[in-house]
């Protein structure tokens, strides 16, 4: 249960280090027009965290 929390933890910070650079290199080109990639891309990493948060409290429900 504890690996799967570390490595849940560890993906889901790799998956955001992902999503920033693209972030960061197109934001400051784009402008104003950037705001959608970012909108989409806060919606991506909430439902990575919603998913991350259903996983763990399903496998504490789980084991009991």
């Amino acid at each position: 249960m504890l690996s799967d929390i570390i490595f849940g933890l560890i993906a889901m910070a790799m998956a955001t280090a992902f999503y920033l650079v693209p972030i960061f290199k197109l934001v400051p080109s784009l402008g104003g027009r950037s705001i959608p990639l970012v909108v989409v891309v806060l919606i991506g990493v909430v439902m990575m965290l919603v998913e991350f948060y259903q996983t763990v409290t399903e496998g504490k429900k789980e084991k009991k």
